[in-house]
C-alpha cells in the first residue's frame, strides 16, 4: 500500500463524470487499498478515485475512525436510491481544498447502493454524517466540488480565501 497524491482544486480531473468500475480486478483491490492509506494519511474521512486522478466511480470513506472506532468501507458504483426530504447545511471540508470549509444544505438521510470488493451488492441507509460524506463523495465521482453547491457570493468569497491561502 501506498499514499497517493491528493489532487488539489482547480485540477481539471476534479470537474469530471467519472466512469463506472468495469471489473473488479487486482489494480482495483491496490487502487481501493493505497485510497484507504492516502485518507487516513490526510487525514480525512472520505476520499473519491478522481482525488487521485483515477477517473472511476469508486470512493472510500470511514466516518468513524477518528473516534477510535474505524470501519472503512470501499464503494464501487455507488448510487443513490433514496433521498430524504429533510434538509441541514453542515460545514464539509474537501482534502482537495485543503484550508477551506463551506456550508453545505444536503438531505439528512440516505440509501445508498454499491458493489464492494467481494463483488456483493450492498444498500444501506445513511443519516446524519455518513449521509453527508456519501453525498459528497458521490459529487466528486459526478465532477462536483463544495464551490458548486453555493450562491455567488458565497463561492466567490470561498474562492478568494481559497486563492489567498
Amino acid at each position: 500500500m501506498s499514499v497517493l497524491p491528493i489532487l488539489k482544486w482547480p485540477d481539471p480531473r476534479l470537474q469530471e463524470v467519472c466512469a463506472p468500475v468495469a471489473e473488479i480486478t487486482p489494480e482495483i483491490e491496490t487502487l481501493a487499498a493505497d485510497m484507504l492509506e492516502t485518507m487516513y494519511d490526510a487525514p480525512g474521512r472520505g476520499l473519491a478515485a478522481p482525488q487521485v486522478g483515477v477517473l472511476l466511480r469508486l470512493f472510500v470513506m470511514d466516518v468513524t475512525w477518528k473516534e477510535g472506532r474505524p470501519d472503512p468501507v470501499v464503494c464501487i458504483n455507488p448510487m443513490l436510491q433514496e433521498v430524504g426530504k429533510t434538509r441541514a447545511e453542515t460545514d464539509e471540508g474537501c482534502l482537495s481544498i485543503p484550508g477551506v470549509t463551506a456550508r453545505v444544505s444536503r438531505p439528512t438521510q440516505v440509501q445508498m447502493v454499491w458493489t464492494g470488493l467481494n463483488g456483493g451488492r450492498f444498500v444501506q441507509s445513511l443519516d446524519g454524517f455518513a449521509a453527508v460524506c456519501a453525498q459528497h463523495e458521490l459529487d466528486h465521482l459526478d465532477g462536483v466540488v463544495t464551490f458548486d453547491h453555493l450562491a455567488p457570493d458565497a463561492r466567490a468569497a470561498l474562492l478568494a480565501e481559497y486563492a489567498a491561502a
